[in-house]
């Protein structure tokens, strides 16, 4: 009977993996569809960057108008376009996507932070990364290559980089000191290049938002400014021109309005310095599995036990050095049961890279004890 599960389960995946490529080649749009094979740390171009904040830059304005306020920051917001070119067998252009967001310069050396959703594809860590090409337009009609630096899906944040001088940079403020009520300037392409630059006002509605996207729970701003499709990677901004936060999500539902929402700008600064200066956030703890959970119903239906069926195993990790194989059951973590991949990521972020913790795994009809050294996630 366990055989005939692992034929059944295999058949399936191969299916759902198939249709998940082929749409994903003719649609897009599917974030967080990833790929985690053979990866090879990007390397930054340069570590020679400084963040610019209002410690090093001298501003004795108390409030600026919104006016001067678009004067001060829009210069240094940029439109970004992530395009994927998918070839079929005889190298012709099989198809084409394309989505656009927008981006923060904060270095004058061009870097410039956005949402890791906005430039994934472009991610060396991606299938698709090399079917994608990043294009950046400035407001000053200057347009160049994005290289992509580092990004961090647990946390939505990226760095880009681009090749050009003379680029205006943003000043970043203090988002652990802004206050319900405050005035709060959306800066950002929304829809994309056709309505690029555009500016929405409103008002910090709260602080310390938790909010699930997804498999992650994320600590944001709210805002009743708007924030559209488009909008993500932008600048919150602040009644001194300063960016206090980078736009994220919008809760979109029937009968809601004025839900948007952007990572504080306290939380994403020690994020970019990691990804400048080594292309990921470094000490994540990583395992090394793909995986699928096997449910309730699945596991009385073949009589094994419930936890996460191993896919894949990547090699030199932790799991690859403990002895996992794809087609184990992993049912318990550090002495914590396994019944869903939320369940292990719950355990991962109790350690850092290097700790080492009990596993067990179901093989062939027996539970075998493994000790599980978690590697780092890159």
């Amino acid at each position: 009977m366990r055989k005939n599960f692992k034929i059944i389960f295999t058949t399936a995946l191969i299916s759902s993996l198939l249709t998940t490529s082929i749409m994903g080649s003719i649609f897009y749009f599917g974030f967080y569809n990833k790929t985690n094979k053979n990866y090879t740390p990007y390397q930054p171009i340069s570590t020679n960057y400084t963040l610019t904040t209002s410690q090093n830059i001298t501003n004795t304005n108390t409030g600026l108008t919104i006016p001067q306020i678009v004067k001060k920051v829009s210069p240094s917001i940029v439109a970004i376009r992530m395009s994927i070119t998918i070839p079929n067998r005889i190298n012709q252009v099989m198809s084409q996507n394309k989505s656009e967001g927008s981006g923060i310069i904060f270095d004058k050396n061009g870097y410039i932070m956005t949402n890791y959703h906005v430039v994934e594809y472009a991610d060396p860590k991606n299938s698709y990364s090399k079917y994608t090409t990043l294009e950046v337009f400035l407001p000053d009609g200057r347009q160049a290559k994005g290289k992509f630096i580092g990004g961090d899906r647990k946390t939505d944040l990226a760095v880009i980089k681009v090749d050009l001088s003379d680029l205006p940079v943003a000043e970043l403020g203090d988002s652990s000191s802004i206050e319900v009520g405050e005035l709060a300037v959306a800066i950002g392409n929304p829809l994309g290049l056709d309505f690029a630059g555009s500016v929405t006002a409103g008002i910090i509605s709260a602080v310390n938002r938790k909010v699930q996207i997804d498999d992650r729970t994320l600590n944001l701003i709210q805002t009743d400014a708007a924030i559209n499709p488009g909008n993500s990677g932008g600048a919150l901004v602040n009644s001194k021109g300063q960016v206090i936060g980078i736009n994220t999500v919008k809760i979109s539902s029937t009968g809601l309005e004025g839900l948007g929402f952007a990572i504080p700008i306290n939380d994403a600064k020690p994020i970019i310095d990691q990804l400048v200066m080594f292309g990921y956030v470094k000490g994540r703890p990583f395992i090394g599995i793909s995986g699928r959970e096997i449910t309730e119903t699945i596991a009385k239906m073949y009589n094994i036990p419930q936890g996460v069926y191993i896919i894949g195993v990547t090699p030199n990790t932790g799991a690859y050095k403990a002895g996992i194989q794809a087609g184990d059951i992993l049912i318990k973590l550090a002495g914590q049961e396994i019944k869903s991949l939320k369940d292990v990521d719950a355990v991962k972020s109790r350690y850092k890279a290097g700790d080492t913790v009990d596993a067990v795994i179901y093989r062939n009809g027996k539970k075998i004890a493994l000790k599980l050294t978690f590697s780092e996630e890159k």
